[in-house]
């Protein structure tokens, strides 16, 4: 099994990147002052990042990015959930907003919706996995199966244990829908994706939570004392804690790739640690395991892979719930 992470990071480019082959964003749209998609394309191409992720199917994105070096994740929005369920509709959509796109656009996976598990309108749960196989099986139906993966990403919510790791478990009302939705990846070979934040757990326990810890900073860590693997860092134990919470639904070989992460660079006065430089430190830090290919401390390096994405706008992701009546500022503006 190969771990990949997709980041959500607070990034200033000017800070000295660190370019990676298997590096890349979370483009949000949701913003002031955004740079159009041609410039986006120009400063992932010089900073050789080759793949993005996108939070629906923005038809002059797709256009923007066809023939180049870069490899999509396109979204089905929560609200189109119960309209592609039905393999008809599921099929249009597919015709209207992949087929004309793809390959010259390196479209490599469908998320279908975001956060379903743990969004405010529960209905969506029920619709989840028919519109998963609804968009898989239109891929299927126009030979496009082999080329692109359908998943969803989860928030961390969806866990009722995840600390020690090895105690991961999924909470009891989402269990018989998530398993429904294993044995989907299981099936189709397709990855379960996690939006993981080390930051939010320290914000909500600062005094129990080392901030070295979460940042990726050299640290005692801690020791699960069930497995005796010992972790350095909250992202690697939360990773490994999704993985223990698929082997108690009976699943194990299904890739997990983190979706989102990052840390805010700036907050609310009550949002201890939220600053610049804790961003930055999290991210280098981050960064620089990825040269080193680490793996977690339960999915050995051999077979682990970190596939980093960061975001390209002032504001997180649509859909991306923060607490109410605070403001988070995820990512820096580009500066060229």
């Amino acid at each position: 099994m190969m771990i990949h992470v997709f980041l959500l990071l607070s990034l200033c480019f000017s800070y000295g990147f660190l370019p990676v082959a298997s590096l890349g964003i979370n483009y949000g749209q949701v913003g002031s002052n955004l740079p159009p998609p041609d410039k986006v394309l120009g400063l992932l191409s010089s900073l050789k990042i080759t793949k993005a992720k996108i939070y629906d199917t923005n038809p002059q994105i797709l256009t923007t990015f066809a023939n180049s070096n870069v490899e999509l994740i396109v979204t089905v929005e929560n609200q189109m959930l119960a309209v592609v369920m039905d393999p008809q509709q599921a099929l249009q959509w597919v015709i209207t907003h992949i087929k004309p796109y793809f390959p010259a656009t390196k479209i490599t996976e469908i998320s279908v919706g975001n956060e379903v598990f743990t969004d405010d309108d529960t209905s969506l749960i029920g619709y989840l996995v028919p519109a998963m196989v609804s968009i898989h099986g239109a891929l299927v139906q126009l030979g496009l199966d082999k080329y692109i993966h359908v998943s969803t990403p989860n928030s961390l919510a969806i866990l009722q244990e995840s600390f020690p790791p090895s105690a991961g478990s999924f909470k009891s009302q989402v269990s018989a829908t998530m398993s429904q939705y294993l044995q989907f990846l299981a099936n189709t070979g397709s990855p379960f994706w996690i939006n993981a934040y080390p930051y939010f757990a320290y914000k909500g326990a600062p005094n129990n939570v080392s901030l070295d810890y979460v940042l990726f900073n050299k640290n005692p860590g801690m020791v699960d004392p069930y497995t005796k693997l010992h972790y350095d860092n909250m992202l690697y134990a939360q990773v490994d804690a999704v993985v223990y919470a698929m082997f108690r639904l009976g699943y194990s070989g299904i890739e997990v790739r983190v979706s989102e992460t990052g840390w805010p660079s700036k907050g609310d006065p009550d949002e201890t640690g939220a600053t610049p430089a804790n961003a930055a430190v999290y991210n280098r830090n981050l960064l620089r395991r990825q040269m080193r290919n680490e793996g977690t401390p339960l999915i050995t390096p051999n077979r682990n892979h970190l596939d980093l994405h960061f975001t390209c706008a002032s504001l997180p992701p649509p859909q991306k719930k923060k607490p109410k009546g605070k403001a988070f500022h995820f990512i820096y503006h580009f500066q060229s």
